[in-house]
């Protein structure tokens, strides 16, 4: 049988949820079901299980602005922020809208109808008015994969962080972890703890900022001020303070990037020189700096646990791994913290009356939306902040749009196709320069150069649009289920 509902969401992780949340909020009316492929509500929260993984934003902006995080820490470990979204959809009465078990394969929409069909996995197919996608662009099937020379030689454990084992034990064990990026610098120290020797082995280094885990000020706010009040005045705070730390650096690289040396070098043991090990060939925001709570990174490294190698690596050998400079790190463990892998739509294949959506070849209106494909929004975060700002603006906009349209008696919505082609040279989606980012390049949406076709990383900015603006903007096509006229015109 085929069930149908005003809005299907696909995915019940943060963001799925909180659409979920939005929606219950905004339109409460609004028949709705959450399409979740796994078996449990999280998403990534839940498929990340490596030792020591967290949140590297504070959670007075990665939660939901209308559900205050309660907990003293303000950068969370990943059980914690799981906790967290379940209890929210518990709470909100979402758990009841999700169908677990169903895996998205294909969306179509018809015109004439003004509908999506979404097939699933197993063969349960569902219609719907609107298609919200709110799985994120991580693949759940593996993270990227690199095929070094001599793996099938080493004696040892290899793991890649995306599908840890359970019964993995490092107790006594000497680990070397391939990467510098995010997971790399929460790996470290966690392992540090209890393994013999953790080495980071990284071919070029990341901008590592540390910061306190608990908020010092939002805790005195919070011992002040009435809950609800208190997580607005620390929540926007936190909004504010980001956005001039980002915007600094953005316009004085070579300052930004010397400080933060700076920073590193006084947390660093005699032994490892902050050169070559923590100066990137880049411009911090050129890729997204790595956080480090309480400086729990450098604790590692000056106890003598923990140590970094900037090298290249030859191959694996049965003991460890062979480098460039023709060192050996020798290892029990290694773990391939290569980076994951981005796909778009969730691997969804899209169609708008039989002609079937590529989405490299699409640019994105107010970062959500698609130049030619109707009643369907893409849930996608921030890389330069917290996920959840965007998320939910997101989330508030899709509602602001379906109560446009039924307030006027629209069936459709979809953005010009034309104006999406003025809007100046395509760019990626994700405006970042980390290998794992331009590797997915050419499969993710474009952004143009200017409104409403570039994706702004600036919440303050987006905040005015995309609650404030006008939804007929000149750009946004609306149509009658009378008019059978091809809504992707």
């Amino acid at each position: 049988m085929t069930e149908h509902v005003d809005v299907l969401i696909v995915g019940a992780g943060l963001s799925g949820v909180g659409a979920a949340c939005r929606l219950q909020e905004r339109l409460p009316g609004k028949t709705y079901a959450v399409l979740e492929a796994r078996d449990t509500i999280g998403g990534t929260w839940d498929l990340f299980r490596y030792p020591g993984i967290r949140s590297d934003s504070d959670m007075f902006t990665l939660g939901y602005p209308f559900r205050p995080w309660k907990d003293p820490k303000a950068i969370a470990d990943g059980p914690s922020i799981l906790s967290y979204i379940r209890s929210t959809a518990e709470a909100f009465g979402v758990t009841a809208h999700i169908r677990f078990g169903h895996r998205v394969e294909r969306a179509s929409w018809s015109s004439s109808d003004a509908r999506w069909t979404v097939s699933t996995a197993h063969g349960a197919t569902f219609t719907c008015r609107f298609l919200y996608l709110c799985s994120g662009y991580y693949s759940y099937e593996s993270g990227h994969v690199v095929d070094f020379p001599g793996q099938e030689e080493f004696a040892g454990e290899i793991v890649h962080p995306q599908h840890w084992p359970s019964s993995l034990d490092h107790t006594g064990k000497r680990v070397v972890v391939i990467g510098s990026g995010a997971t790399a610098v929460t790996l470290v120290p966690a392992l540090a703890s209890s393994a013999s020797r953790v080495t980071m082995l990284q071919r070029s280094p990341s901008y590592i900022v540390a910061r306190p885990g608990h908020d010092a000020l939002a805790d005195r706010i919070r011992a002040l001020l009435p809950e609800k009040l208190a997580h607005r005045v620390v929540r926007g705070k936190n909004v504010v303070l980001g956005t001039l730390y980002f915007q600094l650096m953005r316009r004085l690289p070579s300052r930004a990037s010397a400080a933060l040396r700076k920073r590193v070098a006084a947390q660093l043991p005699a032994s490892i020189p902050v050169d070559p090990h923590f100066v990137p060939s880049y411009d911090p925001w050129d890729q997204r700096l790595c956080l480090v709570p309480d400086a729990d990174l450098f604790r590692a490294l000056r106890s003598g646990k923990a140590d970094i190698v900037t090298d290249r690596i030859v191959r694996f050998t049965a003991s460890g791994v062979e480098l460039e400079s023709g060192r050996s790190l020798p290892a029990d463990i290694i773990v391939t913290a290569t980076g994951l892998r981005l796909v778009a739509f969730g691997g969804i294949a899209l169609s708008v009356d039989g002609r079937a959506i590529e989405p490299g070849e699409q640019r994105a209106y107010k970062g959500t939306m698609f130049g030619g494909v109707p009643n369907l929004a893409w849930c996608v975060g921030y890389t330069n902040s917290s996920w959840t700002l965007r998320a939910d603006l997101a989330s508030q906009f899709v509602c602001r749009l379906l109560g446009y349209l039924d307030r006027n008696g629209y069936a459709y919505c979809v953005p010009d196709a034309a104006s999406a082609a003025g809007a100046g040279r395509p760019r990626p989606i994700v405006d970042l320069q980390s290998g794992y980012i331009k590797r997915a390049a050419p499969g993710l949406p474009k952004q143009g150069g200017r409104r409403p076709w570039m994706m702004r990383q600036n919440y303050l900015l987006d905040l005015a649009d995309m609650r404030l603006g006008r939804v007929d903007d000149g750009v946004l096509r609306f149509g009658r289920a009378a008019d059978r006229a091809t809504a992707a015109r």
